[in-house]
């Protein structure tokens, strides 16, 4: 019990007072990315025959490029926080503009777009594993005023 404890609370000597839990979620998330996202990107790009549609190719060059970023993650989950700012950003901003009309009018699910908002259903466990305390004092802070966003009693 005491080592599930550990991997629950906030550890000050190791990644700036993140909970394990939050240190695994992320490496989780930056590995399902690799695997998941890279591959089915690049086999597009790789493989399209014929002139591009720019909005297509620019949707592929990132998903091509996001998640083979997410291998630096694995590495230092902190220091590449900011890839799932922009993970979260682009999921939540296609649920609510793309998927959340189209299931307002039942035409959601059964189709290629259900599929994919299906796959983005994910959204707030990652969200729930990013660590927003540190997120706050790191990205939002002004210089030298981070203690001033520092949990109490740290």
């Amino acid at each position: 019990m005491y080592t599930l404890a550990r991997f629950f609370a906030s550890d000050p000597q190791r990644h700036e007072g993140v909970r394990p839990v939050q240190i695994w979620g992320l490496r989780l998330f930056y590995f399902l990315m690799l695997i998941f996202v890279a591959p089915a990107a690049w086999r597009v790009l790789l493989t399209h025959n014929g002139p591009w549609d720019p909005l297509r190719a620019i949707a592929f060059a990132v998903w091509a490029t996001y998640p083979a970023l997410a291998l630096f993650g694995l590495i230092h989950p902190l220091r590449w926080l900011p890839l799932m700012f922009f993970t979260i950003g682009y999921k939540a901003i296609w649920l609510a503009f793309v998927a959340w009309p189209l299931w307002q009018a039942g035409t959601l699910w059964g189709t290629q777009t259900g599929e994919i908002a299906s796959s983005f259903l994910a959204l707030p466990l990652l969200v729930a594993v990013v660590p927003w305390g540190y997120a706050l004092r790191t990205y939002v802070a002004w210089p030298g005023r981070a203690n001033a966003m520092a949990p109490l009693g740290t």
